[in-house]
């Protein structure tokens, strides 16, 4: 089993920054063998794909809405992925949730949901205007 902690949402005036957190202390896998996802979910909305890593860390993938201002990161060695977002936008406030890919080493950055198999409990961002 795989606890995914997700510090770091909050309330964030629009234009301002917020760094997510996504950790898995109790995890003796090899992390950095998982490619890592990040979703949002705003109230009404389907969830959506925000960013994803390989699991080499060499290849990233975000959805068009926040390309250039969101940034996913790794730090394998402390079985991290962090999303720094800039530039929050009203329309970025949802529910963020991480995701651990259920295969290792997967070739290509994986963005469904299908693929992912342990989620974070999802922490509120809520941008104001």
């Amino acid at each position: 089993q795989v606890k995914l902690v997700e510090p770091g949402g909050g309330l964030v005036q629009a234009g301002g920054s917020l760094r997510l957190s996504c950790a898995a202390p109790e995890f003796t896998g090899p992390f950095e063998q998982f490619a890592m996802g990040w979703f949002r979910q705003a109230p009404g909305k389907e969830r959506e794909v925000v960013a994803a890593t390989k699991w080499s860390g060499d290849a990233t993938r975000y959805t068009d809405s926040v390309k250039g201002r969101f940034t996913i990161s790794r730090d394998d060695p402390k079985n991290t992925v962090y999303l720094q977002m800039d530039s929050l936008k009203t329309d970025d406030t949802a529910v963020y949730y991480c995701a651990k890919d259920r295969q290792r080493r997967r070739s290509f950055v994986p963005t469904e949901i299908g693929a992912f198999n342990y989620w974070g409990q999802g922490t509120q961002v809520i941008v104001s205007s």
